[in-house]
């Protein structure tokens, strides 16, 4: 049961998956990088995340780009590019790295 050749295997599905995954594990470090209050660097690693996201989405095939894909190939790459430009200007403007106030 622990291999099968049916293609539902996890290696399989990770074959799949592999763009969302990739995307998943750059916003799992961006998360990391907030939550250790470097607000700047985590919002910019999201932003480059979101920008793969948008670089998968027009380089992979139809078939290739998994659950990525959401509407069409080019409405897709432009609200990922959109989303993480925007992202990333604001993570530019960020002065204050701390969750603190003072």
């Amino acid at each position: 049961m622990a291999t099968t050749r049916s293609g539902f295997g996890l290696r399989a599905r990770l074959r799949a998956h592999w763009p969302l995954l990739t995307v998943f594990a750059i916003a799992l470090v961006a998360l990391q990088r907030v939550a250790t209050e470097h607000w700047r660097e985590g919002s910019a690693t999201f932003a480059v995340a979101v920008l793969v996201a948008a670089g998968l989405r027009v380089a992979l095939p139809p078939d290739r780009v998994g659950l990525l894909a959401v509407r069409g190939r080019y409405v897709d790459a432009i609200v990922y590019g959109a989303l993480g430009l925007a992202v990333l200007l604001l993570a530019l403007t960020i002065t204050r790295g701390s969750l603190t106030v003072s």
